[in-house]
């Protein structure tokens, strides 16, 4: 692990938030976090524990209130909205459990969508968008719009749509809460795929241990602190 390049450092991170002068409610109490590139990890903790808190400071969508953060040697601590946007874009790929798709839009226009934003070309997102629909094997139902899939078929439209600007980093919250035992499994036998024949660096939010024992490095977090780290098995579980 100490030879390969670091992806995510947090470096001491509170986040409080301010509920009522002179109240204040601590979330997480300094929290120190390292991920390295290609790995998958997981984050592991109850409801209320502080795991999707610490989600979204992860995936730059809200700063903490004290610490340090340094996202693929960006300081995300001192990046302004408009960097953080292009971060958020460029460098990582979300999937949550509700999908986040465009009701209206078909998968393929949905999964174009990041490129879209990064300025992409029509010709090259299109064929960008395809090639990653084949890679999800979602490629028949590429013309479909959201409400005409399945859940299981949702989720892999948006880990196509995740992976569009070939991000650094996939972050997925609690991906397969929504699916049933067997097509979650089929979910996480996509992440595997992508860690190990792509290298991509993934951070699992889950409050599964099963899922959680599949990764290689599982973090427990309780009431916002690291309460446990340890070796995961790194292995899909049998179906």
């Amino acid at each position: 692990m100490e030879d390969r390049k670091l992806m995510i450092d947090l470096r001491g991170i509170v986040k409080r938030f301010y509920i009522g002068q002179p109240n204040e409610l601590e979330i997480l109490h300094g929290i120190d976090l390292k991920v390295c590139d290609g790995e998958f990890v997981s984050i592991v903790g109850a409801s209320g524990s502080g795991k999707s808190t610490l989600m979204n400071i992860i995936g730059a969508l809200d700063k903490p209130t004290e610490g340090d953060y340094t996202l693929d040697g960006v300081n995300i601590i001192e990046a302004r909205d408009r960097e953080l946007s292009g971060i958020r874009n460029r460098k990582i790929g979300f999937v949550f459990q509700t999908y986040n798709l465009i009701a209206r839009t078909c998968a393929l226009k949905n999964v174009e969508l990041p490129m879209l934003y990064r300025g992409m070309g029509r010709r090259e997102r299109s064929m960008r968008a395809k090639e990653l629909m084949k890679l999800v094997e979602m490629e028949e139902r590429m013309n479909h719009t959201p409400d005409e899939l399945s859940g299981g078929q949702k989720q892999r439209v948006a880990i196509a749509r995740a992976m569009a600007n070939d991000p650094a980093i996939i972050l997925a919250d609690e991906p397969t809460g929504a699916l049933d035992s067997k097509t979650g499994r089929k979910i996480m036998d996509l992440f595997h795929r992508l860690n190990e024949e792509q290298g991509k660096t993934i951070v699992l939010i889950t409050h599964s241990p099963e899922l959680a024992q599949e990764t290689q490095r599982i973090i427990t977090v309780s009431d916002g602190s690291i309460i446990g780290e340890r070796k995961g098995d790194g292995k899909h579980a049998d179906i």
